[in-house]
């Protein structure tokens, strides 16, 4: 920990290093940014869970709560992993646009502030809520009145009028999400030796990276996806991003957001709703309730699902599946199929 805040200092000195660890540096800082009162007084800081992404601390003091976000110069969980600083921005620029939308304006947390300067975001605390990474455990499963409510989001966010949106472009993140979707997973030597997850899925793996017609096809459709679209995106709609608060269903970690084919997002969700053997009544629920924009093609939706079925079981960004080694040959067998059926 010491070495990597050691380098965040030398690439970005002055700039201060979030933690949850850091009570009278950050103490001194909320004090500055006037974002707490003189006297006012930190009583607990505490992370509220493991960002894959961020560093994410909740600021507890005698007269308030809310919650610190804040990027480092690499991905938190795979700090080898380069990734850009202003995704704060990005996120930042989300939650203000989206904001202005009544209908959406409920289901993400109230920004409070942003300190460009220092990379942090200071958020709604939403309490101790849960996000949807437990469907992936055997026994577990969306309810119908969820598919509706996150239908529903994302049906909403993709109808945002396109001649109002102005956009960061995300480039950078837009760069580091290309590689490890459409690249990095179907490289035969990347380093990332498959059976530390799995013993076997090295070797099943390699139908894939091997496979010159789906590698063709993965290609052109991580061309599209670096092109600029004209919707509006979450960039990364999975059960991460989905958080079950006391007051229902919040939207988060719009990061990755940018614009783009609307076709990514609902892809990426029917993804990891088959990875989790959601229900196919459930999937088709989704399908129906999605108010598919002009020009959606069902076609293109069902490549990107297959794209992020392929990165999430032979690439880096792992999930907790419990699956055979058989149910995940299977399944990528499946997946491959959508991509080279575009």
């Amino acid at each position: 920990m010491d070495e990597l805040r050691e380098k965040f200092r030398q690439q970005f000195p002055g700039v201060l290093y979030l933690s949850a660890d850091s009570g009278t540096v950050l103490e001194g800082y909320l004090r500055q940014q006037q974002w707490i009162s003189e006297e006012e007084k930190i009583v607990s800081l505490e992370k509220p869970g493991e960002g894959n992404m961020n560093v994410v601390v909740r600021v507890m003091t005698d007269q308030q709560r809310f919650i610190l976000k804040q990027p480092r110069p690499w991905v938190n969980k795979y700090p080898q992993v380069p990734a850009p600083m202003n995704r704060s921005e990005v996120e930042a620029s989300f939650y203000k646009l989206v904001s202005q939308n009544t209908t959406l304006k409920r289901f993400i947390p109230n920004l409070y502030n942003f300190d460009d300067r220092q990379f942090v975001l200071v958020l709604e605390d939403l309490g101790n809520g849960n996000d949807f990474t437990y469907l992936y455990q055997q026994g577990q499963s969306v309810t119908a009145d969820e598919v509706s409510t996150l239908a529903s989001f994302i049906s909403q966010l993709h109808r945002i009028n396109k001649s109002s949106v102005k956009f960061p472009a995300n480039r950078a993140m837009k760069e580091l999400n290309h590689e490890h979707i459409f690249n990095y997973p179907f490289l035969e030597e990347n380093g990332f030796n498959l059976d530390d997850v799995q013993p076997g899925l090295q070797e099943v793996s390699l139908k894939y990276k091997r496979n010159d017609a789906l590698k063709t096809k993965v290609t052109q459709l991580g061309k599209r996806y670096l092109a600029t679209g004209t919707t509006l995106l979450h960039g990364d709609y999975y059960p991460g991003s989905w958080l079950k608060t006391a007051s229902g269903i919040t939207i988060i970690d719009p990061e990755f957001a940018f614009l783009g084919d609307p076709e990514f997002d609902i892809g990426v969700m029917i993804a990891h709703l088959t990875m989790a053997e959601t229900s196919s009544e459930h999937i088709k629920q989704v399908l129906n309730e999605y108010e598919r924009p002009y020009g959606y093609q069902d076609s293109l939706q069902r490549a990107y699902s297959g794209i992020e079925v392929l990165r999430r079981i032979i690439g880096l960004a792992q999930l907790p599946l419990v699956l055979s080694l058989e149910e995940k040959s299977n399944l990528l067998d499946r997946a491959a199929d959508w991509v080279q059926q575009y």
